[in-house]
């Protein structure tokens, strides 16, 4: 009969040899901690740059604003009517009604010097500042409001926009193909970490073999090692962006950026980052064990 995996003692056993390997190799273990301590330090920092980005960018399309004149031929009262026409066009947030006088005066204050005092409030048109949900949509929100009657003229900044979108893409790029990159490097140290483990066991594991032990049975103690190691790895790098992010964060606001950059708070974003550390950590020491130990259990 062969061994199993179903006694509650072997599972015991087999949990035990786990933790007793990673001590075992000392040296592989460290090393391969370090690996994914530093791998997941490198994609924390930035996932953090690339949140911080996103914040900015979100901040920027809050103050991208569209404006749409009114036909000069329009009185106050019936520009003002067309509100809710302009504000049910699809994408727009949020709109802002400004009269010809709100206009000059704007415009005056720009111009402390009274080079401008004599103008009157005729040379302006009563206007709308729109806001929109996904800056991504200006260019056709900018047309869908065009569209509107008694809408003369509209002004969007459709070159900020496609900057803002690039920044976002870029971003969201290089966040993707990093994390790939740093797991596959992560997943390759694991894997030789359990190689090693596994090939000081060989002939333990040829005499399993013999007896009838299962592929669970004999896979299970790398599977534990792993794990262990993922965790550990996973857990030390997410104290050590804790750490450098405090750090970061605590020398932006006693500079003179302070008041241009809105830093996300690390306390929003922890413990799912924590969660994401962890999973990590857990998902490259089973993967790896997984590929280290198969060339073993092969017939």
């Amino acid at each position: 009969m062969g061994i199993t995996l179903m006694r509650p003692n072997n599972v015991g056993y087999l949990t035990k040899e786990g933790f007793k390997s990673i001590f075992k190799h000392g040296l592989m273990s460290f090393a391969s901690v370090t690996i994914i301590m530093a791998c997941l330090i490198i994609m924390g920092v930035f996932v953090m740059l690339a949140l911080n980005i996103n914040s900015i960018i979100n901040e920027l399309e809050k103050q991208n604003e569209i404006v749409a004149f009114v036909d000069e031929e329009y009185t106050e009262a019936r520009a003002m009517g067309l509100k809710n026409a302009v504000l049910s066009v699809e994408n727009v947030s949020s709109v802002e009604f400004v009269t010809r006088k709100e206009a000059m005066d704007s415009f005056s204050e720009d111009y402390e010097n009274g080079l401008f005092d004599e103008i009157d409030a005729t040379v302006f048109r009563d206007r709308f500042i729109v806001h929109v949900y996904d800056i991504e949509l200006t260019a056709q929100t900018k047309t869908d409001l065009e569209k509107v009657d008694g809408i003369a003229k509209v002004n969007a900044h459709l070159e900020y926009a496609d900057g803002f979108i690039k920044v976002r893409n870029v971003v969201s790029i290089i966040s993707a193909v990093l994390v790939a990159i740093l797991a596959v490097i992560s997943v390759f140290i694991m894997s030789n970490t359990i190689k090693l483990a596994a090939f000081t066991r060989r002939e333990e594991i040829a005499i399993m073999r013999m007896v009838g032990a299962t592929n669970s049975f004999i896979r299970f103690p790398f599977i534990v090692e792993g794990l262990m190691l993922g965790l550990l790895g996973g857990g030390l790098g997410f104290l050590a962006v804790w750490g450098l992010y405090t750090v970061v964060c605590n020398n932006l606001l006693t500079s003179s950026m302070s008041g241009l950059v809105e830093i996300v708070a690390f306390g929003g974003i922890m413990w799912p980052l924590l969660g994401v550390f962890l999973g990590v950590g857990v998902l490259v020491g089973a993967f790896g064990s997984n590929i280290a130990i198969r060339n073993y259990l092969k017939v």
